[in-house]
């Protein structure tokens, strides 16, 4: 899988399904709030309701208790008149029912029935008719023992239905009895409904809707509105149930009145649909948010995940090509993050690895111009080994004529001759012990001091921890030799070398030294110029430049000759070179 693509799937399992996850919660906890709320609202509403309604019927049952106990009332309904004049007069002397309609605005009408065939149908004071008299609820009157009832019925006077009072009245004085019958102002009650923002009723004992809020339902029933029976029934609580279609919450109260047969009940409709409208809205934008959010945020994701892989490909292309083996390269470092450091470490990488290659062709050379020089050395030797064999008979034949004779300092130095050249001839290019370079240089110098005598004195001063120690081979002898020639040779008094080889730091420190005539410092100066040059001139000491780049080539450049030499005092020659010599050379 590619990084650009875990990147993005990290991204939506990382902060995608979270929000997903907490916007579903969030949703359904802000669902259930404007539930919550709705339901409390509706809760305080209709208790609202009820107390401002109570408020309202109660002026109709103070009312109906004071004209209950009205002894001018109880007068005026039980009088037998003997003129129509006398009626009116009456009437006149007792305002006190439109004295009452016009203080009390939450009623709309009095009337009272009583059997007093005198009296006259004044529409305040009427007589009972057969279907008066047949109708439930003033039979019911007569036999409530003065109690109150409300009902959702009709007035005479005007045809119109109001929720109204009833209620017997005892005339103890005449034994006669009448019904009262007090309407409330149906616009105070649908004025307080009006107030309500959700569908708001009130409802009478026969489940007849007496006000309402919503237009057209005054004057149906529940069952009309297609209510679900145990809704109907039901006195108070809170249900959920099917009205108009819609799923709704129904939230229902009980109003009972002072001293009344029956109830009323106060009912709270409200819509889910109308409930989650405002939170369904708040949902729908900020799920339009949380998406643009989310869309911006993986176009930002894919664009870094781009970038990031672009620069990883380009660090894989250029890796690639250092794999084919091309070191020429160099990466842009494009940043100082993750991707930057290894920018970094992977050019101090190549650059490391042209180092090394620099380095291996460097010794690689080096050791080839060694090997050259030791070619050099032995194609010099072998252009002198013409039939080396016929000279070591001829050799061993003077040295035995000479031991016949009685030479033995002859013959000797025959031997040591014969024993150097043999080893000369056997050097090559491998090292060779230390110890078997000084034999070759005490060989050497018992050959010279054959020739010069006591001119020539030498002291060797070999360390016994560093005999056993491989070196190129013909190293200290050339020096011994050029300290022979070159610093003793035109001395009448002769001369001492000396040779000392020590340890120390973990290095070889070789010097052969002379009490010969030394050199001038221009000399001097001069020679450690010719040492370095790369072409040989005629004139140059080649033995010691010889000496000097084979030292530099096979143990470094700091290991070449180091010379100091004074007129008339001597010269010294110095190398040091590792312990661990190189077997390779």
């Amino acid at each position: 899988m590619k990084l650009r693509t875990k990147l993005v799937l990290s991204f939506i399992f990382a902060a995608f399904v979270p929000v997903l996850i907490v916007g579903a919660f969030l949703t359904g906890e802000l669902q259930n709030m404007a539930l919550d709320n709705a339901l409390e609202q509706t809760a305080n509403n209709v208790d609202r309701v009820k107390k401002r309604t109570g408020e309202v019927i109660n002026v109709s049952y103070d009312i109906s208790y004071r004209m209950s106990n009205d002894s001018r009332l109880e007068t005026l309904a039980n009088r037998h008149y003997e003129s129509v004049y006398e009626v009116v007069k009456a009437y006149k002397e007792y305002p006190d029912i439109k004295d009452y309609i016009r203080l009390y605005k939450d009623i709309s009408n009095i009337r009272l029935y009583v059997n007093n065939r005198t009296l006259l149908n004044n529409w305040e004071f009427l007589q009972p008719t057969k279907a008066t008299i047949d109708s439930d609820w003033y039979r019911r009157a007569l036999t409530s023992s003065g109690l109150t009832a409300w009902y959702y019925m009709k007035d005479e006077r005007d045809n119109r239905y109001y929720l109204s009072l009833v209620r017997k009245i005892d005339f103890l004085t005449q034994h006669t009895s009448g019904v009262l019958v007090i309407n409330v102002s149906s616009d105070k009650l649908n004025g307080i409904l009006s107030q309500e923002p959700f569908e708001t009723m009130i409802v009478d004992g026969n489940d007849r809707i007496v006000a309402a809020n919503r237009p057209g339902r005054i004057g149906s029933t529940l069952a009309s509105i297609s209510y679900d029976p145990k809704v109907i029934a039901a006195k108070s609580g809170s249900f959920k149930a099917l009205v108009d279609g819609k799923s709704s919450q129904i939230q229902i109260e009980p109003l009972v009145p002072e001293s009344s047969l029956n109830d009323l009940r106060i009912i709270s409709v409200f819509s889910y649909d109308d409930i989650m409208k405002e939170p369904n809205r708040i949902i729908r934008l900020a799920l339009t948010v949380i998406l643009v959010s989310l869309a911006v945020a993986i176009m930002l994701v894919y664009g870094f995940s781009a970038m990031l892989s672009k620069r990883m490909m380009r660090l894989s292309k250029y890796i690639a090509k250092v794999g084919t083996g091309n070191l020429d390269v160099a990466l842009e470092i494009d940043g100082k993050d993750e991707i930057g450091q290894l920018s970094r470490q992977f050019n101090g990488m190549v650059a490391s690895i042209n180092g090394l290659i620099v380095e291996l062709q460097d010794s690689n050379r080096q050791k080839v111009e060694l090997q050259s020089r030791q070619n050099e050395i032995k194609f010099k030797m072998m252009a002198s080994q013409i039939n080396p064999h016929f000279l070591f008979n001829a050799l061993e034949s003077i040295r035995m004529k000479a031991h016949l004779k009685g030479e033995r300092d002859i013959s000797n130095v025959v031997r040591l001759l014969g024993k150097m050249m043999r080893k000369n001839l056997e050097a090559g290019s491998r090292t060779v012990l230390l110890r078997h370079e000084i034999d070759l240089v005490r060989c050497y110098l018992d050959i010279q001091k054959f020739r010069y005598e006591d001119r020539l004195r030498y002291e060797l001063r070999i360390d016994s921890d560093v005999q056993d120690v491989p070196i190129l081979p013909l190293i200290v002898q050339p020096l011994v030799e050029n300290a022979v020639i070159h610093g003793l040779e035109n001395r009448e008094a002769g001369g001492c070398v000396r040779i000392a080889a020590a340890a120390g730091g973990g290095r070889i420190e070789i010097e052969v030294a002379d009490d010969g005539e030394g050199m001038s410092r221009e000399k001097l100066e001069e020679l450690n110029r010719s040492l370095d040059e790369s072409e040989e001139r005629e004139g140059n000491r080649i033995g010691l430049r010889n000496v000097h780049m084979r030292l530099k080539l096979m143990y470094g450049q700091d290991c070449g000759l180091r010379i100091r030499s004074e007129a008339g005092v001597g010269t010294s020659v110095h190398f040091s070179i590792p312990m661990e010599a190189k077997d390779d050379v």
